[in-house]
């Protein structure tokens, strides 16, 4: 989630889908909250930390052994230093949900329209000073990692602001960001009906107070196939700097987001395409 602080209002003052997460029921579909990987991953870490010592051991005339935790159902393109940054996780692979919404030049656009290419989406606020500014910088990454074989993949965010919805809203932050570089950016926005909708069917909790107030949302990745089915989800993070509360990721991180993702999206292409 964006690390930010303002007013939280109580369940009973916000729409049905901007109510907390800690006070809504389990989501029936999936969840990509990161503290069910996080768990995951510490109970494989238990099972596997027997091992590594008992390796060690044996191997102790030869030196240590360094043991490294794999996800399992990752790409083999994605290094796992990477997968375990990004959170990286294979998902049963379920139609992904459609929308219809415009994106930020005024275009209607759907989900269904990107079938035969693979399609990265995140939420994002066009008024953010958080998580999503890091996460643009990522895309534009990837994007020129992929090089000409991004022509087959389509960079994709939806608003989570309902107070700032309009499409030149969309415009001005892609722009700021550099989004605008990728060719096949699209940041989508409609009516808070649309919008609410998107964020339910893809599990995204939303808190926005007021107008004033700091949106907080859910951040995540999620890869669609060039057959329009989920295949993976990643979590992305930042970190904070001192009182000014500065979001921040270090450069060598950001530059290590883009390559996973750019590795993550060529994965799910045809051979001809990659």
């Amino acid at each position: 989630m964006a690390d930010v602080e303002g007013h939280e209002p109580t369940a009973s003052e916000l729409p049905a889908s901007e109510v907390p997460a800690s006070e809504l029921p389990a989501a029936g579909r999936r969840s990509p909250s990161p503290f069910l990987l996080g768990g995951l991953v510490v109970a494989l870490v238990a099972a596997v930390a027997f091992v590594a010592v008992a390796l060690t051991h044996r191997a102790s005339s030869q030196g240590p052994v360094v043991t490294t935790l794999r996800p399992s159902g990752i790409p083999a393109s994605v290094s796992t230093p990477t997968a375990n940054l990004m959170a990286l996780s294979p998902v049963q692979p379920v139609v992904a949900p459609g929308f219809h919404l415009t994106d930020q030049l005024g275009r209607p656009t759907s989900l269904a329209q990107f079938r035969g290419k693979a399609v990265v989406l995140e939420f994002m606020d066009p008024h953010c000073v958080d998580i999503c500014p890091i996460v643009s910088q990522e895309f534009v990454d990837a994007s020129h990692d992929l090089g000409r074989t991004g022509r087959h993949v389509v960079f994709l965010a939806i608003n989570v602001n309902r107070y700032h919805a309009s499409p030149a809203a969309m415009l001005a932050f892609s722009r700021q960001h550099d989004l605008v570089s990728i060719p096949s950016w699209r940041f989508v926005t409609g009516s808070y009906a649309a919008l609410s909708r998107s964020w339910k069917d893809y599990n995204v909790q939303v808190e926005a107070p007021n107008p004033n107030a700091d949106i907080i949302h859910t951040s995540v990745v999620y890869f669609i196939s060039p057959s329009g089915q989920e295949r993976y989800l990643a979590m992305p993070q930042v970190d904070h700097r001192g009182k000014s509360n500065v979001a921040y990721l270090p450069a060598n991180q950001i530059s290590q987001w883009g390559k996973g993702i750019s590795d993550v999206a060529r994965s799910m292409l045809p051979a001809s395409a990659r």
